[in-house]
């Protein structure tokens, strides 16, 4: 019986020409050369009688760029060198190995910098950041949301201060804060395995460098939202004196432990008329879920040991089927959790959902694990924090690139989404009238959009 299945008279072979793969991805770096980012680094990162062969700041682009389009290893730069006819030279894995290795942390506070220094231009081109939202409604348009979290990277091999975690697995436990208003990495610090959840310094640290990538119009208004591990003294006065500074003001909005104290408190609360029902992420009521202030309930001893102004907030609700539950939960079957704010006005129930819509980053930390972070390089931890600057400036990029440059429904994929439709898709390159042209398929679903995606960012006038 004759064949006729899609395969019938197909071939393979190796001898194609002007065929770009990831041709999308140069969208990237692009953005970067027209952001003034590449000019920054290359300006952080350059040294008086040293010309290396490839510019260090344009390597640290490249390796941003290879993290974007997915990349996991040092050895992923190939990807990027293929594309020589369209970007040029571009350094080998032996040399990305140099230019990270010879990040010290004195080139690392340049890199910081000149990364403060474009997201200052990268926002006033956007015309600011987007509002975060919270309980299906918009925040201050001039409130910048600071989430910190920590995260746990695991590592398969020995590695320089890898350690055993509390979740019983081997590696490190890096520290970082993303900005809720855009999905960017603001900073992310590289931590030993065994590094603790509710270490105060290293909060304070991670917070007082993202605090110094926001640009400076914009710190009038901060919220810092963290989970439990926020909840400690040293961080809280930290943060209760930045609010102190003058033309600065700094909420917080940070989870606190259901203590034996908290219980008592939550057991005094009234059956009727003080408990509020609560609300869903998208501002509905939520079904079996009420929130409640306990701040005066709970012992003067206590809350002179904290901040003034702090509250506490609880919230209440039926505990999915299979839940474990503390035995004071047992008894009214409640399951409780708290949190504690310095914001003074506004509904209960709206201030609990702003605290719980810390939740989304989550989603941040799964991109930025799918973008670099999730695999750790090289036995050396000074390599490997260099690598974590190569991370935070990749999510930077795919974060400019929604702001300035992705139509809506690009705008909306996730990482993994956005190289399937845009960083992966190959393109032939060719010449004519002294240019250089880049052809994507003209049957590809979202060419229109590609196309877009280029000219806006040509479009973006470059920085003096």
């Amino acid at each position: 019986m004759k064949s006729t299945t899609w395969a019938t008279g197909l071939s393979v072979s190796g001898d194609g020409v002007g065929v770009v793969a990831h041709a999308g991805g140069t969208a990237v770096r692009l953005l970067a050369e027209q952001v003034g980012l590449t000019r920054e680094l290359s300006g952080a990162l350059s040294r008086r009688g040293f010309v290396p062969g490839h510019d260090r700041g344009q390597v640290l682009v490249d390796v941003a760029t290879m993290l974007a389009g997915g990349g996991e290893a040092i050895a992923d730069i190939d990807t990027l060198r293929h594309q020589e006819e369209v970007l040029g030279s571009v350094a080998s894995a032996p040399t990305v190995w140099r230019a990270l290795d010879e990040l010290t942390p004195a080139r690392l506070k340049r890199v910081e910098k000149a990364r403060a220094r474009t997201r200052a231009r990268v926002w006033e081109l956007a015309g600011g950041p987007p509002a975060a939202r919270a309980a299906g409604r918009t925040l201050d348009s001039d409130l910048v949301v600071l989430d910190v979290d920590a995260t746990i990277v695991v590592a398969h091999s020995e590695k320089e201060n890898a350690a055993a975690t509390f979740k019983r697995t081997f590696g490190f436990h890096p520290l970082g804060v993303w900005c809720d208003n855009t999905s960017e990495l603001l900073t992310v610090a590289l931590r030993p395995g065994n590094a603790g959840s509710n270490t105060a310094a290293d909060h304070i640290e991670v917070l007082t460098k993202a605090v110094a990538q926001v640009p400076r119009a914009h710190r009038k208004k901060l919220l810092v939202r963290v989970d439990g591990a926020g909840a400690s003294h040293a961080l809280l006065k930290w943060l209760t004196d930045q609010d102190a500074k003058r033309g600065r003001h700094v909420e917080y909005s940070v989870g606190f432990a259901v203590t034996e104290t908290v219980r008592t408190a939550i057991a005094a609360i009234p059956a009727e008329g003080v408990w509020s029902p609560a609300l869903k992420a998208n501002g509905e009521t939520r079904e079996k879920a009420h929130v409640a202030e306990i701040t005066g309930l709970l012992p003067q001893s206590l809350l002179s040991e904290w901040p003034v102004g702090m509250r506490v907030i609880v919230r209440r609700e039926r505990p999915h089927p299979g839940a474990q539950l503390s035995l004071f939960e047992e008894n009214d079957g409640w399951r409780y959790q708290a949190f504690a704010t310095n914001t003074a006005t506004g509904a209960l129930q709206f201030l609990e959902a702003r605290h719980r819509a810390h939740a989304r980053v989550e989603d941040w930390i799964r991109h930025a694990k799918d973008t670099g972070l999730g695999r750790l390089p090289s036995r050396e931890y000074a390599i490997n924090e260099a690598w974590l600057a190569a991370v935070a400036i990749a999510a930077d990029l795919v974060a400019w690139l929604r702001l300035l440059a992705l139509p809506e429904r690009l705008a909306a994929c996730e990482p993994k989404a956005l190289r399937y439709r845009l960083l992966h898709v190959p393109a032939r390159i060719t010449r004519g009238g002294r240019r250089r042209r880049l052809r994507f398929p003209k049957t590809w679903p979202w060419v229109k959009d590609i196309v877009a995606v280029f000219a806006r960012i040509t479009a973006i006038p470059r920085p003096a």
